[in-house]
């Protein structure tokens, strides 16, 4: 695996030079049960970074991101977030400091009303539900004409931009995506990941799981290559390009 500090980082498109990084993971295991999934990971995604974890499945990528989030307790390894350990800390005390998980399946509530599920990001404090609205509409008009509509009735793609809608009124430190084009039109995952790309230049870091490598690569300042839960190889978008259509072949 190729190292990285935040510094040699800080030169690629929107990472930032000379602080902490945004996700440092060492030594990392995880578990179900008595079946060992992660097997020492070690990964360091630079802050104000788009850092794109590829793998095929069952590589442990989303198991990965459930620990980060506090969804899923590492049994040995250590997670930092800037430089505060994660160790055992809830989902909930995550959210509150910063993290915003946003899982595969979308994670929105489709027995509510689009605008219901935008008045429950308000419960994380100090949101006026008038100001989660505009926010969210200016840049999902689509769900302004569907205000009063059941979540799960949305289309995919509407269904993503609601819980992407998250990330754009809490404003969190550190975005974890998993699978955002699964299911998606290309013109609608070209769309999500502009604005993924527009929060991380804004000074947020973004750790995305993606099965598509080009698409993830198109945003991405970083990449890495998970295979039977262990980062194999780490480097550019251009070098890991390569690299993974080998790993995918195999």
């Amino acid at each position: 695996m190729t190292g990285l500090t935040a510094e040699s980082a800080g030169g690629r498109r929107g990472a930032v030079a000379g602080l902490p990084p945004g996700i440092a993971i060492t030594d990392l295991r995880a578990a179900y049960g008595r079946i060992e999934v992660l097997h020492g990971v070690e990964l360091l995604v630079p802050p104000g970074s788009v850092y794109a974890l590829l793998g095929p499945n069952g590589a442990g990528k989303s198991t990965l991101l459930k620990v980060i989030s506090g969804r899923l307790r590492a049994t040995s390894g250590q997670v930092v977030i800037g430089e505060k350990p994660v160790g055992k800390a809830s989902t909930e005390k995550l959210a509150r400091s910063g993290v915003c998980a946003i899982p595969e399946g979308r994670g929105v509530f489709p027995n509510l009303t689009v605008r219901e599920n935008l008045r429950i990001w308000t419960y994380r404090g100090g949101m006026d539900i008038n100001e989660v609205e505009d926010t969210t509409y200016e840049e999902f008009p689509r769900l302004k004409e569907r205000r009063r509509q059941m979540a799960g009735t949305l289309s995919g793609g509407e269904q993503q931009m609601l819980a992407i809608s998250r990330a754009l009124v809490t404003h969190p430190k550190v975005l974890l995506l998993d699978e955002l084009s699964m299911g998606l039109a290309p013109l609608i995952v070209a769309e999500l990941y502009d604005l993924v790309g527009n929060l991380a230049r804004k000074g947020m870091t973004v750790l995305l799981v993606e099965q598509f490598v080009s698409t993830a690569l198109s945003v991405a300042n970083r990449a890495a290559i998970m295979v039977h839960g262990r980062i194999e190889q780490e480097g550019s978008p251009e070098e890991m390009a390569e690299a993974a259509l080998s790993v995918y072949l195999a």
